[in-house]
């Protein structure tokens, strides 16, 4: 247990749920269930009943520091690595991986999203376990795959081989997210399922995927990650990290790598990566299939299929006549925004941003 590390990635600005998730405070930060716990410290909480605390490392953008610090005490500074920039998963992984490596060279690895909603966590705990051991005696790259429950076009898909290692199926493909059609065909294959976003390695092994596929990373961070104190390491990823490619882990290396496996799982898996999937996944709808995700007083007329979030609980949300909305309230923003169109709300930020300045993104 004690070369059993997990790293939560937590640095995304989260934009597509805005207005509720901003700039100043991303949607991990966020108690979107209102359990008093947000999505990053659910996420912590879940792995801390397998994992040593101390194993634990939260890769975040460094505006970030102190709403983690603030979220999670428990954590020592040293676990909290901080990037200067965004570059995507590929560098935030491979940033923690040569951390880890430093104080642990046989270190097993989780990396996790800090979003995901997980309904199972017995399940869920078990086949990151299953993950952990397997890991550790090969050399190879695990993926969690979910089974599709319907043609969803918002996931990127994982098509399994024929070649097991036990529970673990070699993966042939990776597709990023496909149209309806294509979707459809995936899910009554069955040899398609969803990529959870969920990967375990042993340091080494992932390690040696970067040197081959992603060199430019690996011969970056080969300078000084893992030579230095913790002061000057930090100097080191702020003069080195914006320089890494902005590349996914998936993209990378899991699509090109060959010894990519996936343990099919089902632990009641959500990534909650949109407003349409915080829809689908409330508990708290109306006889006409209005959700709400607070307790907002409300009257609605002849009104069906909304999304209604209102930062203020004691505030009167009247309707008339609406049909498959978005109405979200935070501080100074209110959207309204047909659900079917949600994809459009990065560019309403991009607008308000440059129509009105930093105060509304």
């Amino acid at each position: 247990m004690e070369d059993n590390y997990c790293v939560i990635m937590g640095g995304g600005i989260g934009s597509r749920f805005w207005p509720f998730s901003k700039k100043s405070c991303p949607k991990q930060f966020l108690d979107f269930f209102c359990e008093g716990r947000s999505l990053l410290q659910m996420t912590f909480d879940r792995f801390a009943k397998i994992i040593p605390v101390e194993n634990i490392y939260i890769v975040t953008n460094e505006l970030y520091a102190d709403l983690v610090k603030e979220q999670l005490p428990e954590l020592d500074s040293a676990q909290i690595l901080l990037e200067p920039s965004s570059r995507n998963t590929a560098p935030c992984v491979a940033y923690a991986a040569y951390h880890i490596r430093a104080v642990n060279p046989n270190a097993n690895i989780v990396v996790a999203p800090s979003d995901h909603l997980i309904r199972k966590e017995e399940e869920f705990l078990r086949d990151v376990q299953k993950g952990l051991d397997f890991v550790r005696v090969h050399k190879a790259l695990v993926t969690l795959g979910i089974k599709p429950s319907r043609p969803e076009t918002g996931y990127g898909y994982i098509q399994s081989s024929e070649s097991m290692m036990g529970e673990f199926v070699k993966v042939k493909t990776f597709t990023e997210k496909p149209n309806l059609e294509l979707a459809k065909v995936f899910q009554e294959s069955g040899e398609f399922f969803w990529n959870s976003g969920l990967f375990l390695w042993n340091v080494n092994t992932v390690l040696a995927a970067f040197a081959k596929h992603l060199p430019d990373i690996s011969a970056r961070f080969d300078l000084g990650i893992g030579k230095y104190n913790t002061k000057k390491e930090a100097a080191f990823i702020k003069e080195h990290f914006p320089y890494c490619s902005s590349i996914s882990i998936d993209y990378g290396i899991m699509e090109k790598a060959d010894n990519v496996y996936m343990l099919c799982v089902d632990f009641g898996w959500a990534d909650l990566g949109t407003w349409g999937s915080l829809y689908d996944l409330s508990e708290h709808k109306d006889g006409q299939g209005n959700a709400f995700l607070k307790k907002n007083k409300a009257l609605l007329y002849e009104s069906s299929g909304n999304l209604i979030s209102l930062e203020n609980a004691g505030r009167l949300v009247v309707l008339q006549g609406m049909e498959d909305y978005i109405i979200a309230e935070s501080e100074n923003v209110l959207l309204i925004c047909k659900k079917n169109d949600e994809q459009r709300i990065k560019q309403f930020v991009a607008d308000a941003k440059l129509k009105y300045g930093e105060q509304f993104n």
